[in-house]
């Protein structure tokens, strides 16, 4: 099996564009992706998507995106794997130039969330649960996380506050990343006044809808040299799953989905949690990021939250996480959050992360959640 190594990154700011289309979103973040890896030709071309069949009425999107952007001809398929989806698809370019398929592949994530109602939208979102004995109870994700966050609250004695620190580490990151979609700071005053959706989660813990696109550009290592100057190494690339239901598992605070994929991508790697110096996870939900902390190894059972609440997240702290804001305030373009979140790796490793650059970073991890953590795709990338 070969290296693999990231040589090129594009991205569109997230945001509401109405004016763009979802092929015309892809084809931004795939220019520059392209224009920054400098290569001409490549072998394939992977599109991660969730919900554009539901809401754009647009299927076929790998042919349908490879056509409008001038390739024709070439290899190129849609994955999905629900909000993991971009983590699915970054997944399969590493593993078709592991296999020696292909030499260099692109690999893009869209999502168009905002040309229709938002009821519509959260239909679409809810097909990742499980369709029977969850959404035709009338279950949203936002109520299947606040029953995670009630339990964890009751289970080990949180108050509603203590989890405002992730989402002003969130904002406050965001401020400094011009293509995040919520670039201002929040108080912990502005957390507790905010509405409930789903109590105890409220606007504050939750990840917004929007649209846009990222893109990387992947290389066998043995051949980075010859497009850039600074390629990034993929050291660590693995998925797992665990029941699409919250209530089918054994233990609802338990990510198993989220322990295996880390652990057997820093079995890859060869390192430990300790030795990531940044870690763009899946903060969906304030819950969501709690139990991640936990389950990737960062800290202990009901413990997770403390990492806020003590300021070990910041850029210059102890376990600095969603450094450009994170799904809660970048945004949360479903299918293509995965590739933002390593793209904003990847900025980190290269030393391009300006105000939240995270000091002497070589090692750093990526998370992408299906679901409520049904299917679960960990990178670890490396200078």
């Amino acid at each position: 099996m070969r290296e693999v190594s990231i040589i090129g990154v594009g991205q569109f700011p997230v945001g509401e564009h109405w004016e763009k289309s979802i092929r015309e979103l892809a084809y931004e973040a795939i220019r520059d992706a392209v224009a920054d890896a400098g290569v001409e030709n490549f072998g394939a071309l992977y599109i991660s998507n969730m919900i554009s069949g539901q809401v754009t009425g647009q299927m076929h999107i790998g042919a349908h995106i490879a056509d409008f952007c001038g390739y024709r001809g070439i290899e190129s398929h849609l994955i999905e794997a629900a909000c993991a989806s971009g983590g699915a698809a970054i997944r399969a370019g590493v593993l078709a130039i592991a296999s020696g398929a292909h030499d260099v592949v692109v690999v893009c994530g869209v999502e168009k969330m905002m040309d229709t109602i938002s009821d519509r939208v959260l239909r679409a979102l809810a097909t990742a649960a499980d369709a029977e004995y969850e959404v035709d109870q009338g279950a949203t994700f936002s109520a299947i996380n606040a029953l995670a966050m009630k339990r964890y609250q009751h289970e080990f004695k949180v108050p509603n506050d203590a989890f405002a620190p992730f989402s002003m580490n969130a904002h406050s990151n965001a401020v400094h990343n011009p293509n995040a979609m919520f670039r201002f700071p929040i108080s912990k005053e502005r957390y507790l006044k905010a509405p409930m959706v789903a109590p105890p989660i409220c606007v504050m813990d939750s990840s917004p809808i929007c649209d846009g696109a990222a893109a990387v550009v992947l290389c066998a290592s043995e051949l980075a040299s010859k497009y850039s100057r600074k390629p990034i190494r993929i050291i660590g690339s693995a998925s797992a799953t665990d029941s699409i239901a919250l209530h089918d598992r054994f233990d609802m605070l338990e990510m198993r989905g989220v322990t295996l994929s880390a652990q057997r991508a820093y079995q890859q790697a060869g390192i430990k949690p300790e030795d990531v110096d940044v870690f763009e996870l899946h903060d969906a939900f304030s819950i969501m990021a709690t139990l991640s902390l936990e389950a990737s190894g960062f800290a202990e059972r009901g413990q997770g939250y403390r990492l806020a609440l003590d300021g070990e997240i910041a850029p210059d702290k102890r376990v600095p996480i969603c450094t450009r804001g994170g799904l809660k305030a970048r945004g949360h373009p479903v299918g293509a959050t995965g590739v933002y979140q390593v793209v904003e790796v990847a900025q980190q490793l290269r030393g391009e992360a300006g105000e939240t650059q995270v000091a002497d970073a070589k090692i750093g991890m990526a998370q992408n959640i299906g679901g409520s953590g049904a299917t679960v795709v960990t990178h670890i990338l490396s200078v």
